[in-house]
């Protein structure tokens, strides 16, 4: 699963840096589940009062479920996300993406997050072929 790059912003990476607003509107279109998963995460966050919100529903079909792994492996795609939002994202599996406020990010809540220990404890055998 690769971004669709339109040819301008293709030639404006090739010419320098690239606005991350392009860029994060590549990533939308080129990954609208990963995108709309994303954003309704960081709505539900924004919507709370809790440190963070996160996303427990399994993708409904491959295709989704690799956008969302290509959205979140990448260090450019996520961080650029993270800019977009104003979050922390943080991934365990192949679906649980959790948003997380900045100012959480050095808590107990979020280092239990992205522990060994909660990667482990986040397993059951209906995770493990993902």
């Amino acid at each position: 699963m690769s971004l669709t790059v339109p040819p301008a912003l293709l030639e404006a990476a090739e010419a320098g840096p690239v606005d991350d607003d392009a860029f994060v509107a590549c990533v939308r279109d080129s990954l609208p589940y990963a995108w709309a998963t994303v954003t309704r995460v960081v709505t539900d966050l924004q919507s709370s009062t809790g440190d963070f919100a996160d996303n427990v529903v399994p993708p409904p079909t491959e295709a989704e479920r690799g956008q969302l792994l290509r959205a979140l492996a990448s260090d450019a795609i996520r961080s650029g996300l993270e800019r977009h939002f104003g979050v922390k994202l943080a991934f365990q599996n192949c679906h649980r993406v959790a948003a997380f406020r900045l100012s959480a990010v050095d808590t107990d809540v979020y280092r239990r997050f992205v522990s060994t220990r909660g990667q482990l404890l986040n397993q059951s055998p209906e995770l493990r072929d993902c």
